[in-house]
């Protein structure tokens, strides 16, 4: 019923969507022009504070894994070469791979640099199945790009997006439309799209570790658990039902669907006046690379990450769309405020403005007795500044000045 590697004889008939991710992405790009690297173990990150952007198979052997501390990753593989990432080369050749499934259908969505969804009913005049469409794309890419990747072909994407995993590495796997129970209910629960620590964590203490113990719980109990919507949402999942719909999306040619930063701090910060300079910094950031990008955005995340790796994040959506420094800045500080940290030891601060419209069609309303021209034309005129005398010299906040100070 799952066909893994590149036989041609699963059913894939109503199967037409594939997910596509590529092997150890980062790590295969920064070695695919050394071949005396091809093989062992490599690890892609920086710094004994940062954490592994990538590594290759050789290395995940010895446990290293993507978004470990590098510190940790060093102890497991005291030999792995570690080299620190190139974004402007890893960019290049996802926009590469992105054109390359477009060549195929138009649908393609892209869920980060190095893997993307794509809705192929519309190209099976030109190919004989989607598995077929799956191959071809293989070939081409380690053609091409001198990489390889796994798919997965499915009916939905979550299941396409499931099975693209049990394909790797190098490989594709078919789920056929009769074999989705199948192929789900001995999954583990956290293997479900979406399902995060804590949701895990919580269904095994209901003793639910397998998507078939889910599919055989009651979708009340699920609901009084887990609450309405996500129990529900899971029990179907569970059944193969999926409510995502694939949204086609272009990289350069549309805006961004969020821009954000983020800092890691040299040793662990427990002043919160530092974390909301740092915090003032990075929304000067983000706002100019808004304004850079014609966009305005509704929806502020503030991600707070401390000493032992806990991740805290937090949103707010304004009512008016913005790109202006004092309104990010000033909705992620009340975000920090309302955490209520005393003396918390933070590790990492981070700002993400998203709901990204095009900037030229958003419109602003004055509120009473507002002056015409404020802080707008003020950030306009710093963007000028930084563009004529450069960013080290352009128009800064005092406090951050203050601060660069020695």
């Amino acid at each position: 019923m799952i066909t893994r590697g590149p036989s041609l004889t699963a059913d894939d008939t109503g199967c037409t969507v594939i997910h596509i991710d590529m092997d150890a992405f980062y790590a295969s790009v920064a070695i695919r022009d050394l071949p005396e690297l091809h093989g062992q173990p490599v690890i892609v990150g920086g710094g004994n504070r940062g954490v592994v952007l990538s590594a290759t198979y050789a290395a995940r052997q010895f446990g290293v894994r993507s978004a470990m501390p590098m510190t940790r990753a060093r102890r497991l593989c005291p030999q792995a070469l570690v080299i620190p990432p190139d974004f402007k080369q890893f960019s290049a050749v996802s926009s590469s791979v992105m054109e390359t499934f477009r060549s195929v259908t138009p649908l393609v969505e892209p869920l980060s640099m190095d893997e993307a969804f794509l809705e192929v009913k519309g190209s099976l005049r030109r190919f004989d199945s989607p598995t077929l469409i799956g191959e071809h794309l293989r070939a081409r890419i380690a053609d091409e790009q001198r990489i390889t990747c796994s798919v997965g072909v499915a009916a939905t994407p979550q299941v396409a997006k499931l099975a693209s995993r049990r394909a790797k590495p190098d490989g594709l796997v078919v789920v056929p439309k009769d074999g989705v129970t199948a192929f789900l209910h001995p999954l583990a629960v956290d293997e479900l799209w979406g399902i995060g620590e804590k949701t895990a964590v919580q269904l095994h203490r209901l003793g639910l570790r397998t998507v078939g113990d889910i599919a055989s719980t009651p979708v009340s109990l699920l609901q009084r658990a887990l609450g309405g919507g996500l129990g529900a949402r899971l029990h179907a999942m569970a059944w193969g039902g999926d409510q995502h719909t694939i949204v086609a999306r272009r990289g350069p040619d549309e805006p961004e669907s969020s821009i954000g930063a983020d800092e890691t701090f040299s040793r662990d910060v427990d002043d919160a006046a530092i974390v909301l300079r740092e915090l003032l910094r990075l929304s000067t950031k983000v706002t100019a690379r808004m304004r850079k990008a014609h966009v305005k955005g509704r929806t502020v995340t503030l991600r707070v990450r401390f000493y032992d790796f806990t991740t805290l994040t937090r949103s707010r959506t304004l009512r008016e769309l913005t790109d202006l420094t004092p309104e990010i800045y000033g909705t992620a500080a009340d975000l920090f405020s309302a955490l209520s940290l005393q003396r918390a030891r933070i590790r990492m601060v981070g700002i993400r403005v998203e709901n990204l419209c095009d900037g030229a069609l958003a419109t602003r309303q004055l509120r009473l007795g507002e002056r015409s021209h404020g802080w707008e034309d003020v950030e306009r005129a710093v963007d000028r500044a930084a563009h004529r005398f450069g960013s080290a010299a352009a128009v800064r906040p005092a406090t951050l000045l203050e601060a660069s100070r020695p």
